[in-house]
Parts: C-alpha cells; sequence; structure tokens
C-alpha cells in the first residue's frame, strides 16, 4: 500500500518502507551489501497517546533523531581523492517536498562531529544511492558533509 501525503506525494513511511525492502533484497547481492541485514529505523516519530509518549520519553526517545542508522565504520573518499573516517551512516527520510526540523539540523551537525556520516533523503531513491556510494566507500552523492 502506498500512503500520500497532504501534497499527495508518496508519504515518508512509505518511502521508508520501500527502502528496507529493498536493503532486505540488496544485502543477498554480497560482499559489502551484506552489511546493509544491519540497516536500522530509529522510531522517534508518529502519533502516539500522551500515555505511550511519556513511556517512550522515559525510555530515552528524543526528538530530531535521524530515521535510520547503520552502524558500520567506513573510510570514504572524496571525489578530489581525499579519505575521512566514519562511524556509520544516518539517513534522515523525508518525502519529497518535505523540510528538515530545527532540532533534526541540530541532531544532525552533531552527530557529523561526533565522525559519523550523515544524509537527508528526499525519497527513496535517494536513500538507496546514499546506502550504495557509502558501502562503496564513496562519500555520498546527497547530503555530502551535512551542515546547517
Amino acid at each position: 500500500m502506498i500512503r500520500r501525503n497532504a501534497n499527495g506525494a508518496t508519504s515518508e513511511d512509505t518511502e521508508q518502507i520501500h527502502v528496507m525492502q529493498w536493503a532486505e533484497i540488496t544485502a543477498n547481492r554480497g560482499g559489502a551489501f551484506e552489511k546493509l541485514r544491519m540497516l536500522f529505523h530509529i522510531p522517534n516519530g508518529g502519533a502516539r497517546s500522551k500515555a505511550e509518549g511519556a513511556i517512550f520519553k522515559a525510555m530515552g526517545v528524543k526528538s530530531g533523531v535521524p530515521d535510520l542508522f547503520l552502524p558500520v565504520p567506513m573510510e570514504l573518499v572524496r571525489d578530489d581523492g581525499d579519505s575521512a573516517m566514519s562511524s556509520g551512516l544516518f539517513i534522515e527520510m523525508k518525502a519529497r517536498g518535505g523540510r528538515v526540523q530545527p532540532n533534526q539540523k541540530t541532531w544532525l551537525n552533531d552527530l557529523v562531529d561526533s565522525g559519523y556520516c550523515c544524509c537527508v533523503c528526499y525519497g527513496e531513491e535517494e536513500a538507496e544511492k546514499v546506502l550504495e556510494d557509502y558501502l562503496e566507500g564513496r562519500f555520498p552523492e546527497y547530503g555530502k558533509g551535512w551542515r546547517n
């Protein structure tokens, strides 16, 4: 089922479901792509009752944390040949036309400062390309050097 947002675009959660389905299938390609089995969602969004929201908050859920995490350290090479180590990859998923919120920008900046590669992906195709680039040792085309 494909859900749509108010603008008629495919919803963010539908895009993310497609990314996770793609990752499961692509992990079977072997090699570095086997690491896609480690990709997971951080459940910090969505509508909840006040009671459930309070429980999640007490459990450590934090607003603004990116949606997906791939806990795979990689040495990434830039187009100019320079390289840098990344402790893992965080992806903030957005539906096409979506916007990054201030608390999300804060998290992304703090994570980059802590040695992680972070990308904002508008749709499943961008997220899939970012994951391929990352696992092949390239700085992702989208969200290069995420900054405010």
